[in-house]
Order: C-alpha cells, then structure tokens, then sequence
C-alpha cells in the first residue's frame, strides 16, 4: 500500500521556500495536514514575512490539501511552543515534525565573528531542539511519534567555510541519537535527512547544468519515509538527485594494549592495526563502546565479566 498521512498533523519548518516547501506540499498531498512554517528572512536570517508561508498554504490548498501558515522564529522557544499549541488546539495535535529551518552566514574561520557562530547555532541547533521540546510530550502522551532532523555533509565530512553551519550540522546527529533511545517506548521515531538540492543555500556554489538534476522535490520521498507509520529509527538518510543512502558512524574493533605500552609511541607503532576499517562497525548506543573496552581489557586480563 502506498505511504499516507491521512489523520496527521505535520509541521514542516522553513517550509516557505525550496526543501521545506517539497516537503510540505508532498506531506500534504498524502493526507497530512500542515503547519506551514516559515519566519520569511533572507538567507542570512535577516528580515522577516508571512508571504513565503502564506504563498505554499495556497499552493496546497489548490491543489486539495488542509494547511495553515505560521510565521513562527524557531530560535524563540516561546513562538514555536505557541506555534504547537494552535496546531493542537486546530488538529488536536502534532503527528510529525520536519525541522528543515536554517540559515546560512558562511565566512572562513580566521574571519567568522563570534555573532554569527551563534546565530547559525541558534537557528538550526538550538531552534531544532526547541520544536522537538515543544511536541515531545504531546506525541508521548499519544505514544506516537515521527521526528525527522536536518543534518548536512558540511557538518558530516565538512565544508570550508563552515565553522558555524557544520558545527550545527554535526550536532544534529548527537540529539538524534539521544531523542530516538528516549523516544522507543513511546513509538516516537526520530531520523536525520542529510540533503542536496538546488535551494537559495546552493545556487550560488554549482553551475546550472548541475542544480537542474538537484530538484527539491527528489529529497522528499526519503523525508516522507523516515515520517511513515513503519519507518526506522536512528538513521542517518542522504538525499540528492533522486539518489538515496544510509549513512553510519563507524568504529574500528582496535586493539588493546598492556599498560606498558600505554605511550604515544607505542599507539603509533599499532596505528594500522588500530585503523584498520575492515572491523569497523556502527555502534547502537554510547555503553555499547564503553562496554567493548572494558571486555577487552578483561581479556587480556584474564578477568571473567
């Protein structure tokens, strides 16, 4: 059977233009009804409109689907947890969230001001926590849940240039990781997207040629997916020119060594051993790596745990 959303309230951030718009449209056109969200700055984050917002709940209408628009600033806790109370108070409550907000103030790092380390931080780090606060209790409350982040191979494999953007990104996965341990009994699930696409955030970094293959709209299906009935949990999906992957933060299996050779110099004499990928594998939560240690240690101790 096709994915439907018939039944779910979804709110969709930065929804007014490029990714959140693909997705918003695309949830909607699937049954969900939308809270379109956008604050209606420039790229930057200066400025502000309801007009972007307004512009999609139109398209959606048009085409048959239920949305309103909301003008909410995801780095105010305050706006965006007033945002959540009148989707609950319209819909009776917030099924799905795709925090997709963000801003962009890219400069070398010898030349970032410490303002604009922050205000990215803010808008995307921060302001994603605070939609994931403000319908947190609400989908435990219902015991269901679907959550899915805005991460980027800046903050994944990094950009130059983007202290700030790939600081934010990369932080991403951490509250994922988290969100989605506390999130299991309660059936909230909670992924990360990690895009490509032909948005305001791209246009000016590839040629023409390349950002007609990078459509929006060829990133929601995976969006779409990771907000289903039977989606996973903790995945990290990239996106981009209809290609799709599943990305993983590996470990090595390493080495222990005797605490004679605790040294530099003895940790440079093992490092291929130690960086040895073929044994690497994708850990599934924090004492799993902990626990790994201490058993070899034991090992070689000859300890019985």
């Amino acid at each position: 059977m096709p994915i439907r959303f018939d039944g779910r309230v979804a709110i969709v951030t930065g929804a007014g233009n490029g990714l959140g718009r693909a997705h918003a449209r695309g949830l909607a056109s699937r049954g969900a009804k939308v809270v379109v969200n956008d604050f209606g700055g420039a790229r930057d984050g200066s400025g502000g409109s309801l007009t972007p917002a307004e512009t999609v709940v139109e398209e959606i209408r048009k085409a048959g689907g239920i949305a309103i628009a909301d003008g909410a600033d995801v780095s105010s806790f305050e706006q965006v947890a007033a945002m959540v109370e009148r989707a609950t108070r319209e819909w009776g409550g917030v099924d799905l969230l795709c925090a997709n907000a963000g801003i962009l103030r890219d400069k070398s790092f010898s030349k970032m001001e410490v303002a604009d380390f922050a205000k990215v931080l803010d808008v995307h780090l921060t302001g994603t926590f605070y939609c994931c606060k403000a319908v947190w209790c609400g989908m435990r409350e219902r015991n269901y849940g679907r959550i899915v982040l805005t991460t980027s191979s800046s903050g994944l494999f990094g950009n130059f240039g983007q202290a700030n953007y790939g600081a934010a990104k990369a932080g991403m996965i951490g509250l994922m990781n988290v969100l989605a341990e506390e999130g299991r009994k309660n059936d909230i699930r909670v992924n990360t997207i990690s895009p490509t696409a032909a948005t305001r955030m791209t246009e000016e970094l590839l040629p023409p040629h390349a950002l007609a293959l990078m459509k929006p709209e060829a990133i929601t299906p995976a969006v779409e997916y990771l907000l289903s009935e039977d989606a996973p949990t903790r995945t990290i999906m990239g996106a981009g020119a209809g290609s799709f992957a599943v990305i993983r933060i590996m470990e090595t299996e390493g080495i222990n060594l005797a605490q004679s050779d605790w040294t530099p110099d003895a940790v440079a004499a093992h490092f291929a051993e130690i960086s040895d990928i073929s044994t690497a594998k994708a850990l599934q939560g924090a004492f799993e790596q902990t626990q790994k240690y201490v058993g070899q240690a034991a090992a070689r101790a000859g300890i019985k745990l």
